[in-house]
């Protein structure tokens, strides 16, 4: 079924909906401000990200296909911004420009990967009523495959019955992500996409599958959609046709970080799919998995093609057990798919010795599979001094991948390992006894997604310094 991917590139798929530009500042928050009981965030990085309707059309351009994104934007630097990000992303953005509108930014501010408070700058969706997205569609509707209208309920798209009657004039298929309590302004659609809040919004409390079968089939034929797919976050996906055949999907996702944008990914995966002439079913598949890795990251993301792959296709396993850092999270999320536990640990690993070896058999007793993070040369030589390592990392790396304990190797360039930890998020992150949890780099992140750190017990009487001292005092002639 994965052949679909390969065919993506001629596949056009049109967005159009509530185009808003994501703002993020982030730092360390350790001391309260005396000028009011909030805390101080020390703004060490800030981000700019497609949001809404386009970070559908990000996700769709992550998947390999073309994509067309319609929307509505005020006539200030955030349009700029937004225009700038698509062509870097391989959009293709026409916005319609109001310049009595502000451009919908959306700053988030966050301390430790938590957010703290989000400010919204947009005005009233009624101020977006004399703009028309109805000519651009229908010029476009000549060249695409499916359309996606994403609603925010930012006004972008108040002629959405308009909107809609063209597409299925034209003989196009229509998907709807909705937003509000008012489903009869999609009337003819071809798939719903609400989640299960929005839904029960609309039709009231299910209490299990055969009331939303249910309900979703009288939903149908009110409306003249011809499926609704209702999102159930770890209870997975039910795709419900108006004739009343229904498919209950279990979620993918075995760890949730971040929700954000995920509904995004379910969008543009249906849509690319459907467009490649996959079933309806096949598709709900498809978008269930890309939902499955997107919650499993922070922030709005996009899934792309390679890590869609990865996630279903029959894979060989690796030839080596040392990894680059892409190639080991790709084992990660197979192995969490699995139901197994990752534990990670980090050192320098210079001279291996009995200590390390009994280290490393305790941490990796402690879940199914241990990945071990190594300092690179320059980053060891930064901690230990100019004449370390004895032992290139590649010889490190090599001797570390033979201990019947250790599954993977990776190293990484910084002093410490934290950038690493905080994209693997292991389920226990382990040092030696000689550590305080506090002092463990990347627990916060770790302890932040639902992990467990801990210490295991450091062998006394063992360490690569002493046997290097050892070592250059029988090497020294007698006196």
């Amino acid at each position: 079924m994965m052949a679909w991917l390969e065919t993506l590139r001629s596949v056009h798929i049109g967005v159009v909906g509530d185009v808003m530009l994501d703002r993020a500042w982030s730092g360390a928050a350790r001391r309260i401000s005396p000028e009011a009981p909030v805390p101080i965030v020390s703004v060490r990085e800030t981000a700019e990200r497609l949001g809404g309707a386009a970070n559908v059309a990000a996700n769709v351009a992550a998947l390999g296909a073309r994509v067309t994104l319609l929307g509505v934007t005020g006539d200030d630097a955030a349009a700029n911004i937004l225009e700038a990000l698509c062509r870097a992303q391989r959009i293709e953005a026409k916005f319609i420009r109001v310049s009595a509108l502000p451009t919908t930014v959306k700053l988030r501010v966050l301390a430790q990967h938590q957010q703290l408070i989000r400010l919204d700058f947009e005005d009233e969706a009624a101020a977006m009523h004399g703009a028309t997205l109805e000519s651009p569609l229908n010029a476009l509707l000549r060249e695409i495959d499916v359309v996606i209208f994403s609603d925010y309920a930012k006004g972008a798209l108040h002629e959405i019955r308009t909107l809609l009657h063209g597409v299925k004039a034209a003989g196009k298929l229509a998907l709807v992500d909705p937003k509000g309590v008012d489903f009869s302004k999609y009337a003819g659609a071809d798939l719903l996409t609400p989640n299960l809040s929005e839904f029960e919004a609309v039709v009231g409390r299910c209490r299990d599958a055969r009331v939303l079968t249910e309900r979703a089939v009288a939903l149908c034929r009110e409306h003249a959609f011809g499926a609704v797919l209702v999102t159930r976050g770890e209870q997975g996906m039910s795709l419900v046709r108006s004739t009343g055949a229904a498919v209950h999907l279990p979620a993918q996702a075995r760890d949730v970080f971040d929700v954000t944008g995920a509904g995004d990914t379910v969008c543009a995966a249906l849509a690319a799919a459907i467009a490649s002439h996959l079933t309806l079913e096949q598709a709900v598949e498809i978008a269930n998995t890309a939902a499955g890795i997107a919650v499993g990251k922070l922030g709005t993301a996009v899934v792309t093609a390679a890590e869609l792959s990865a996630a279903v296709a029959p894979r060989a396993p690796p030839t080596s057990q040392v990894l680059t850092l892409d190639e080991a999270m790709v084992e990660v999320r197979a192995a969490r798919r699995r139901g197994e536990r990752i534990v990670l640990t980090n050192g320098c690993f210079d001279v291996l010795h009995a200590g390390h070896v009994r280290y490393l058999e305790a941490a990796a007793a402690l879940g199914t599979r241990l990945l071990v993070a190594v300092n690179s040369d320059e980053s060891v030589r930064r901690l230990k001094g100019p004449g370390r390592p004895l032992n290139p990392l590649g010889a490190r790396a090599e001797v570390l991948a033979a201990l019947r304990a250790v599954d993977w190797v990776v190293a990484f360039e910084t002093d410490t390992p934290q950038p690493l930890i905080a994209q693997v998020l292991p389920d226990v992150l382990v040092k030696g006894g000689d550590y305080q949890v506090e002092q463990i780099a990347g627990a916060a992140d770790v302890i932040k997604a639902g992990g467990r750190v801990t210490t295991v017990p450091f062998h006394r009487g063992y360490s690569s310094s002493g046997v290097i001292v050892a070592a250059q005092s029988l090497a020294e002639p007698m006196p």
